[in-house]
């Protein structure tokens, strides 16, 4: 019988749906990441995995597996993998687009709510010294109605974004490398710009671009530093779209009002500095972190994994390998 491996443990109904259809699928039961030594051995033999997008795939694990016919990657992005190489391999790759929109959209206005409310800090006062009682000029934050939120990437979680945000009374502006259609863009009455003349405008920026070997450090020291010391910078997309050492300059020397991170240049390590700035809210990549979003993941890469081993073609393939295995 083909083996299928997975890197890290996935909801149940995702094994559930590989052993109703006749296969007995080995997770990895370690505790934390798996390490390299341990993908290699769980893939040796086997002709497909499942894998999370914290799991590096490099050409020298994929070496390791001669049978290897689908990467099914439990996530949106694929940057973990080198997919082009698989595809040299006739090996199909695989992503689960789509289901991670509402979960991280909400997560995100959640983030912009949190940081512009001082939800978080109150929070931590509460548990710590507390406070005095209601004072006209205590703890003050700012409201979003009227103020403008800037979409860099203005894809299907970036539009729900801006749906919600716009639904709150902020004024959407966007950039991206095409300019959307009339019929979208009036749909959250957003108006397209460059990145710079967002970044000198929105009050919130919000990232939502993929990473790519063009928007790595897509904001840059240079770059932050056309923001208004009176905005604030979301990050729920990709950690490495932000030069954190840059962006903790811009925060200490006061050039910019706050951040939220979901996301980390150097995940899962936090840059340090960051958990001492009080206007500063960290989550631990929990955007798409819901029962709902991580079921529907599970469906994806199962039933690619059942697909691909029926001798049928994957979908949500990111490297163009659509065939039948080999």
């Amino acid at each position: 019988m083909a083996k299928i491996f997975i890197s890290a443990e996935i909801p149940t109904s995702g094994v559930q749906a590989l052993q109703q259809a006749g296969f007995d699928p080995v997770m990895y039961q370690g505790s934390g990441l798996i390490s390299q030594a341990e993908l290699i051995a769980g893939i040796t033999d086997a002709t497909v995995l499942i894998t999370p997008l914290s799991t590096q795939v490099p050409r020298e694990v994929i070496d390791q597996a001669p049978q290897l016919r689908l990467i099914a990657n439990f996530g949106a992005g694929f940057n973990n993998i080198d997919v082009n190489y698989a595809a040299t391999k006739a090996i199909a790759v695989t992503n689960t687009p789509g289901v991670s929109t509402a979960s991280t959209a909400e997560v995100t206005v959640g983030l912009v709510l949190a940081l512009m409310h001082r939800i978080v800090e109150g929070d931590q006062l509460m548990r710590t010294t507390g406070f005095d009682g209601w004072a006209p000029l205590f703890f003050l934050g700012h409201e979003l109605a009227g103020k403008t939120v800037g979409i860099v990437g203005m894809g299907a979680i970036g539009q729900a974004v801006a749906k919600c945000l716009h639904a709150l009374g902020m004024q959407v502006v966007y950039t991206q490398r095409h300019q959307l259609d009339v019929f979208t863009q009036s749909k959250t009455d957003a108006t397209y710009l460059t990145l710079a003349e967002l970044l000198q405008t929105a009050d919130v920026v919000s990232l939502h671009a993929p990473l790519t070997t063009e928007t790595q450090h897509l904001l840059d020291a240079d770059k932050l530093a056309l923001m208004k010391p009176s905005a604030y910078l979301i990050n729920a997309a990709r950690g490495p779209l932000v030069d954190e050492q840059a962006l903790l300059a811009q925060l200490k020397a006061g050039r910019l009002a706050g951040a939220a991170l979901d996301v980390y240049e150097t995940e899962p390590k936090l840059t340090p500095g960051f958990a001492a700035l009080k206007n500063v809210v960290l989550t631990p990549h929990i955007g798409n972190a819901t029962v709902e979003a991580r079921a529907a993941m599970a469906k994806i890469v199962t039933d690619n994994a059942i697909a691909v081993l029926n001798g049928q073609a994957p979908t949500a393939v990111v490297n163009g390998v659509v065939g039948e295995p080999k």
